[in-house]
């Protein structure tokens, strides 16, 4: 598989299970990010804890985030401000090209994604209750329409407008046969079998049939 493609280009095609592996590369990715960043911080004096998350996507967009920091959140920062657009680039490669598999264009990622991550990061800041309510109602749907569109329905069986299906026996066209009934077992006793060859037919036949038995 070509991992360049796979990971950072928006064009072409991907399956449920390769949109589950870019996943699993980004968590990995993180994991890794997380201790790079708490053992830069401790051997600065500072405390080691440290996460990542896809919370940190919107999360560094936003300006309160980066206001009373204090000197041992500056490795943290950094950290996030040069990885999380890297986490970012790859999850949309990947859910790119899994909606072109699903034969949708790349722009369904803003309401798919993009706006139940922004009310999730701006919730606490909207006025009043009720309107909280209705667009947090409205986010969970869309987000919840997002990961069965994503991660649990297949894609179109054959080529569409976006390239061809990424799945080979589908892109071929050939269905699955039924597996042909295997021939019988060879029988060695039917292969032994002698059947008598009668030259003329049986007296009783021959009675029945009104003719007198040949003279001997």
């Amino acid at each position: 598989m070509d991992w360049t493609w796979f990971l950072f280009r928006f064009h072409g095609r991907i399956n449920r299970a390769k949109l589950w592996l870019s996943l699993l590369v980004i968590l990995c990715w993180m994991a890794f990010a997380a201790a790079l960043s708490a053992g830069a911080r401790k051997l600065l004096g500072g405390p080691a804890a440290a996460s990542f998350n896809i919370a940190d996507i919107f999360a560094v967009l936003d300006p309160d985030t980066f206001r009373g920091l204090t000197r041992d959140d500056i490795v943290p920062v950094v950290f996030h401000l040069i990885l999380t657009p890297l986490f970012v680039w790859v999850f949309a490669a990947a859910a790119i090209k899994r909606l072109h598999d699903r034969n949708k264009s790349g722009w369904w990622m803003a309401p798919l994604f993009v706006v139940p991550g922004l009310f999730n990061q701006y919730a606490d800041r909207m006025p009043g209750t009720t309107l909280p309510m209705i667009v947090g109602g409205a986010a969970t749907l869309l987000s919840l329409w997002g990961f069965v569109e994503l991660y649990c329905l297949a894609g179109s069986p054959s080529t569409n407008r976006f390239g061809s299906s990424p799945l080979p026996e589908v892109r071929s066209g050939e269905r699955s046969r039924p597996p042909t009934t295997p021939p019988a077992a060879w029988d060695q006793h039917k292969e032994l079998e002698l059947t008598p060859h009668v030259a003329s037919p049986p007296l009783a036949e021959a009675a029945i049939g009104g003719t007198s038995p040949p003279p001997k």
